[in-house]
């Protein structure tokens, strides 16, 4: 392969001459460097349509909660702990479990669990701790809690941060961490 770029190379110094092959090749990569850094700028957002019909799904009216329903959007899991009481958290665990939404039903425990302990102070949550943290500060405080916060934030850790499928066993093991955590 070697031998074969080579006088690939040298054919085509042969031909365009080496100077210009330099310059060529440095304006390419010039050209190819600047394409890469503005990439996204230079690419078209959508590409243009004749017309959009409406359609009769479009023209009706939005659907709208019920008043006594509470919309709770999934926070990103950049997000800081929202300022919701621990219920809220568990119920929608309970929505996502019974959905078959079993990693995200996790993650809503933990958050109920956190938010059970910073309710009884048990833990003061500042935003960029992480789950290990919160747990290590909680057991210093309450030591019995210790084993189950353990368990919660392995089981955790493994679904998000393993890329463990989650199960409905493990949805099942954090309700019972989740209730001796609260215990």
């Amino acid at each position: 392969m070697t031998r074969g770029w080579a006088e690939f190379l040298e054919r085509l110094s042969a031909a365009i001459g080496l100077p210009l092959l330099v310059f060529l090749l440095l304006l390419l990569s010039v050209v190819g460097g600047v394409l890469y850094y503005f990439f996204p700028r230079w690419v078209p957002k959508r590409f243009p349509r004749l017309r959009r019909r409406k359609r009769k799904k479009d023209a009706e009216e939005p659907e709208t909660a019920a008043p006594e329903e509470v919309e709770v959007t999934e926070p990103s899991s950049g997000d800081t702990l929202p300022d919701l009481p621990a219920k809220v958290f568990l119920s929608l665990a309970d929505r996502l479990a019974a959905e078959g939404r079993y990693a995200e039903a996790v993650r809503e425990r933990l958050r109920a669990i956190v938010r059970g302990l910073a309710d009884k102070r048990a833990v003061e949550v500042l935003p960029g701790m992480t789950v290990t943290e919160v747990a290590r500060a909680a057991s210093a405080v309450v030591p019995a809690a210790e084993p189950a916060l353990r368990g919660a934030t392995g089981i955790f850790s493994d679904i998000w941060y393993g890329q463990i499928p989650a199960t409905e066993e493990h949805d099942t093991l954090m309700r019972r961490y989740a209730a001796e955590v609260d215990a």
